[in-house]
């Protein structure tokens, strides 16, 4: 699989999108400003308690106070308090941990006034961005993740990827970390460092080591609340996270950004540090590369599921949960062979879902209406094919099989607030507004296909006279290319009285066989 990143950076803003082989699969917005990242260090002060949430809310310099749940203290909390208080006070002279006594556990399921108190300082990590009404979501079981391993202060475990499965390899992974890892810290090998030589794993263990050690300058001299360690940019967290030898181009229209991704790539793969390169032409470099007509085909409330022939998911968001209903349009045939027919769309279906998910950053309850099946094989083939789409998806989800009404259930976790991106513009001809002309003249393409199946004689599409500049402009028009996929001309005619993006299809008998009204 060939993948591309693509960076734009605009209006102290930056825009990264996920390509792969050519379809857009994550889009990730992050302001240059922005304080409060998922992996960043601070210093909070505890605001108030609520015991009836066993949680407390924690001044970490956000407009709304973070949440912190009992659970999320940690077992080595009354260490890491300790810690805090012996660095602030100057006891604690460097950041080595071999010496640094232990505390004993807290009770896993104690209750948080026993544990805190209005005014303590901590330090924290954000597990969850601010979203919407909600504060940022916080731990105190700190952990500072690298491209091969993570590392674990107040820790002493090595322990391994469960998806690295060779016996041997697993073995000489844990002998290797064991011998370089320094003494207080646990360590965490990640998938990715299968088959890594030893120079990488001890480079990424120097650089996370490195991070520690800025981490606690910071605090020696930070009061609460305040911040004490920055995660990467998102470009260099993407990099991190999914660099591998799939991606072949990184483009970039900020030379600065460009010098930064280079000389993270000196460190982690410095043979591939050339694929990132500077994009200096007058088209926008997210236009340039179709992202934002991918957007505008890809958001809303249908989605078109491609090469399904008409097939399209129909999705609506709610208070508790995201309900997905897979909807067969007129692509459902009559005859035995309906039921092989409707396990490859919802086939097709599942695969679309799982990229929706990553990119709208869809989390919480999700419940997904599959074109029913009767046959069990069938149901089962669907919920393996959903399980491996899914395995893809960075973020912690859960699959349920297929319920007795057809349904599959899945939970997914967001870390941060979902993609909303708006598919609809405003009307030109009146108030109010329209579906965006790009996704009209995809469904439009979508009714001719199905169209060319049935009518045998001519086609006659009616449009508002700037669509029909649109589609016919060019020796290689929109409507030239309808002709090289589907083998039939179809005739445009503008239409002076129609609205702007109003359509009607016409057989030869005159026959009305399709219309639209913005």
């Amino acid at each position: 699989m060939k993948k591309e990143l693509i960076i734009s950076h605009e209006d102290e803003r930056s825009k990264i999108a996920l390509l792969e082989d050519g379809r857009l699969f994550e889009l990730h917005e992050q302001e240059d400003n922005t304080d409060f990242v998922v992996g960043d260090l601070f210093i909070g002060k505890v605001k108030k308690l609520a015991p009836n949430l066993n949680a407390a809310f924690v001044n970490i310099g956000y407009s709304k106070d973070a949440f912190l749940h009992y659970q999320d203290l940690g077992p080595q909390y009354l260490t890491y308090k300790k810690f805090l208080q012996d660095t602030t006070s100057k006891k604690q002279q460097n950041s080595s941990l071999k010496n640094f006594e232990i505390q004993k556990e807290i009770n896993k399921n104690g209750l948080i006034d026993k544990v805190l108190s209005k005014d303590d300082s901590v330090i924290l990590q954000i597990t969850k961005e601010p979203i919407s009404t909600k504060g940022p979501r916080i731990s105190t079981q700190i952990s500072l993740t690298g491209r091969f391993l993570v590392l674990i202060p107040f820790d002493k475990s090595v322990s391994i990827s469960k998806k690295i499965s060779s016996g041997e390899e697993k073995d000489r992974l844990r002998t290797l970390i064991e011998s370089i890892k320094p003494e207080g810290f646990g360590v965490i090998i990640r998938t990715v460092a299968e088959g890594k030589k030893v120079a990488e794993l001890h480079n990424d263990m120097n650089q996370l080591i490195q991070k520690w050690e800025t981490a606690f300058k910071n605090i020696q001299r930070n009061k609460a609340p305040g911040k004490v360690l920055s995660e990467e940019d998102k470009a260099s967290a993407i990099l991190r996270d999914n660099f591998n030898a799939d991606f072949v181009n990184i483009y970039c229209d900020d030379e600065e950004m460009v010098d930064d991704m280079r000389n993270y790539l000196e460190v982690i793969a410095p043979e591939r540090k050339n694929i990132v390169q500077f994009y200096d032409k007058p088209t926008p470099l997210m236009e340039y590369y179709n992202v934002e007509k991918q957007l505008k085909q890809s958001f809303g409330k249908h989605v078109n599921i491609p090469s399904s022939r008409g097939a399209y998911l129909v999705i609506e968001h709610t208070e508790a949960l995201h309900v997905i209903d897979v909807n067969s349009g007129n692509n459902i045939s009559s005859g035995g062979s309906n039921k092989e027919h409707a396990l490859n769309v919802n086939k097709m279906a599942a695969t679309e879902i799982a990229r929706q998910l990553r990119l709208r950053d869809m989390g919480g309850i999700i419940v997904v209406d599959f074109i029913d099946m009767i046959n069990a094989d069938h149901r089962r083939d669907l919920f393996e094919h959903l399980k491996e789409e899914m395995k893809r998806d960075k973020a912690r989800h859960k699959i349920l099989p297929p319920s007795k009404f057809g349904l599959i259930q899945l939970t997914r976790q967001r870390t941060r607030p979902e993609k909303q991106i708006k598919t609809q513009e405003e009307n030109p001809n009146a108030d109010g507004e329209i579906l965006a002309p790009i996704v009209v003249v995809e469904r439009m393409e979508e009714v001719i296909r199905n169209l060319i199946q049935t009518e045998k004689g001519k086609l006659f599409l009616h449009v508002h006279p700037f669509v029909e500049a649109y589609l016919t402009k060019g020796l290689m028009s929109i409507q030239a290319k309808w002709y090289l996929k589907y083998k039939k001309w179809v005739t445009i005619i503008p239409r002076d009285s129609f609205k702007y993006l109003e359509y009607k299809i016409i057989n030869a008998n005159k026959e009305e066989l399709m219309s639209y009204s913005n």
